[in-house]
């Protein structure tokens, strides 16, 4: 998930979350992904949450952010 602006993102750490979660999304691998990376992402800057889903130390989302999150469950993968 989106963390800039968190005392953990560093630059490198980004480049490694992005090709994680491109191989999560592109490999075939799962029968199903949910996600989470999308649902809560900033559309203005992806590599962040925005504020309406950030908790305050910019890594963990908040109520609505989890919410975001709920919503993005394709139930039909269960």
């Amino acid at each position: 998930m989106p963390y800039k602006g968190s005392d953990y993102y560093r630059p490198r750490g980004e480049e490694v979350r992005g090709q994680v979660n491109t191989w999560i999304r592109t490999s075939g691998e799962f029968d199903g992904v949910v996600d989470f990376d999308r649902a809560v992402a900033d559309p203005a800057d992806p590599d962040a949450l925005p504020p309406a889903y950030d908790s305050g130390d910019r890594l963990h989302p908040n109520d609505a952010g989890n919410r975001a999150m709920a919503e993005a469950v394709d139930l039909a993968l269960l």
